[in-house]
């Protein structure tokens, strides 16, 4: 991995003196949380896994714990959180997004950091989207985002300024566009900008940086991002 500015490495030093943790993994079936679930257990950790259904994650399922509930609903949140150390997030919008769910990531936000201050788990790592970046030039995220997905871009922000005032120690993770490729370990950190010319970053990239993430406590109420 290549640090663009200095967030401390994350090395396996870190790793070694915490030990295991005790992870939830939120949107577990989407594409990035696969990979987040794959990335904690191949460090290690011990996963839980909310979702609405578990089948995708049935080639894990000797591996992790699956709960069936609702990522939108504060009371099976705090039920499931309780008694972990940290909660990793790959929850994102259905594309093309209907107007039902406008505000989902607004609302999954609320709802995540209601259950979280209910509980003692302060820890949490959310992936978002780089379009909120305003003063990328190359690519021009925000413009593309505000032209392209102007929807996910408002609840993107909206999701991140609950985050931000929760008092939470979050990380707000941003990739550009994701992609299906393997893991590289090849990939570029920024906090508080997106990487010059990062188009593009594998979601196996952007699940082994979020479970690092979870491990450093520099990255703390830190908007970083990412791209290979």
């Amino acid at each position: 991995m290549q640090n663009e500015i200095a967030i401390e490495p994350h090395g396996a030093g870190r790793s070694a003196k915490r030990g295991a943790l005790k992870l939830v993994v939120l949107g577990a079936t989407g594409g990035t949380g696969l990979e987040i679930v794959r990335k904690a257990i191949e460090g290690g950790h011990s996963v839980t896994a909310l979702v609405r259904s578990p089948e995708r994650l049935k080639p894990f399922q000797d591996r992790i714990t699956v709960t069936q509930g609702d990522l939108l609903n504060s009371v099976e949140l705090e039920r499931v959180i309780q008694g972990h150390d940290a909660v990793v997030s790959g929850f994102g919008p259905r594309i093309p997004v209907s107007k039902a769910d406008a505000h989902l990531l607004q609302q999954f936000a609320v709802a995540l950091t209601s259950a979280m201050l209910r509980t003692k788990v302060r820890r949490v790592v959310v992936e978002s989207v780089a379009f909120l970046f305003k003063d990328s030039i190359i690519p021009p995220a925000y413009l593309l985002g505000r032209m392209l997905f102007p929807g996910i871009v408002a609840d993107s922000a909206a999701m991140e300024g609950v985050l931000e005032k929760s008092g939470l120690d979050w990380t707000i993770v941003r990739p550009p566009e994701l992609t299906d490729k393997p893991y590289t370990g090849n990939y570029r950190v920024r906090e508080g900008h997106l990487p010059r010319f990062g188009f593009t970053i594998s979601r196996a990239d952007v699940a082994d940086f979020m479970i690092k993430a979870v491990e450093d406590p520099s990255s703390i109420r830190k908007i970083v991002g990412i791209s290979n």
